[in-house]
């Protein structure tokens, strides 16, 4: 079992947390720009915690402490070698198409092959369709997991922790931001320990304007699909 103390060392020490897509990269000036606001995003989150024995932060901690297990819960996925991208994906269509009829997926699935989208399913259930969709866009997706460049590679000690707890202080705000622009989604991340971890896709979902989906039309998914796909 793992401890804080090695997911710190873990995130400190490996180069690549998960997997990266060859053509995902990353700007020195902005890599450079980010350690810097992560390592003071961590800064602040600790001096939370030392001001913990005041009732005026008892509240703030106690919400810091379970951030900071349920992210420890969350990156044991990524050691164990799930993808938690498609996870997070497949979460996310199963939301966005189970209240979609069959004839609406089938609807949607030939307007995306008209757009020359093609999705690699011969079930038209929900929870299949959901998979495919979700695995098609995981193959085009651009995700940086590197979360050590977020902490800071060659960072150790003090720097190195504040690094890391900026990382978390960053998946804290993600999916914050998540529980009120689409709290069903946030929901069912949570649900599966993913919510965490949503603050890797969050810059594609915005991109994409995926939280439009929860009142979407069937064109306007279409549409959410085929930016996150380009």
């Amino acid at each position: 079992m793992y401890g804080n103390d090695q997911i710190i060392t873990y995130l400190q020490n490996n180069r690549v947390l998960a997997m990266k897509l060859d053509h995902a990269t990353t700007g020195v000036g902005q890599l450079i720009n980010d350690q810097i606001q992560s390592i003071g995003a961590g800064a602040n989150r600790v001096i939370n915690y030392l001001s913990c024995f005041t009732d005026e932060y008892y509240d703030v901690c106690q919400k810091q402490g379970k951030e900071d297990a349920r992210f420890k819960d969350a990156v044991f996925k990524i050691l164990q070698g799930k993808d938690v991208v498609y996870e997070m994906l497949k979460v996310y269509f199963d939301e966005v198409l189970k209240h979609k009829t069959n004839d609406q997926l089938e609807h949607i699935k030939q307007w995306l092959m008209e757009a020359n989208v093609h999705i690699a399913t011969s079930s038209l259930t929900k929870a299949g369709f959901a998979m495919a969709v979700a695995s098609s866009v995981r193959i085009g997706l651009n995700v940086s997991m590197e979360l050590s460049a977020l902490a800071g590679k060659r960072a150790g000690g003090l720097v190195g922790a504040l690094g890391v707890y900026g990382v978390i202080q960053k998946a804290a705000d993600s999916a914050h931001r998540l529980h009120f622009q689409f709290p069903a989604y946030y929901a069912a991340l949570y649900s599966e320990g993913l919510e965490m971890l949503y603050f890797l896709i969050e810059p594609t979902f915005i991109k994409a304007h995926a939280a439009e989906a929860q009142w979407a039309s069937d064109r306007d998914v279409i549409g959410i699909i085929k930016r996150m796909m380009h």
